[in-house]
């Protein structure tokens, strides 16, 4: 299995709206997605795009904004330890959902959960933070359109 780009930095926010300026007003970044629902999932996403190492916007890694769609979200009890919100997740790209599963699964790595489709349209799952070196891990598929 071979590890892929690392796609998007997930950061769970109580606010959207609120991360939003702050990444326009302090951070500079100049262009944000609509924000949307992930009710299968419990969440509002947001994505805001960084510049890639030449500055071109829209191709370096996403910074993919969270936040609860009310009390039963998995990012609850995130936040209630972290009320201003923070880093969540990493998410790495893989050629291969299934194989990267079964890889992991190999390693005796803990999955939590079924894949299923993530924010992007690809299918996603999570790997336990003990057993990623203290960081909940995200693996996707990797995009087929562009703008990901």
């Amino acid at each position: 299995m071979k590890l892929g780009r690392l796609n998007h930095i997930g950061v769970a926010t109580p606010s959207i709206e609120e991360s939003l300026r702050y990444y326009r007003d302090v951070m500079g970044a100049t262009i944000a997605h609509e924000p949307f629902d992930l009710a299968e999932q419990g969440v509002k996403v947001c994505f805001v795009d960084t510049p890639d190492a030449q500055g071109e916007v829209g191709k370096g890694t996403q910074i993919e904004l969270i936040e609860p769609l009310g009390p039963e979200s998995p990012l609850t009890g995130f936040l209630q330890k972290n009320p201003q919100g923070g880093q969540h997740h990493l998410c790495y790209e893989v050629e291969d959902i299934e194989q990267a599963r079964s890889w992991f699964e190999g390693k005796g790595k803990r999955i939590l959960g079924p894949t299923r489709i993530g924010a992007h349209g690809t299918p996603i799952f999570f790997l336990h933070p003990k057993d990623m070196m203290g960081q909940l891990t995200e693996i996707m598929e990797t995009p087929k359109a562009a703008g990901h």
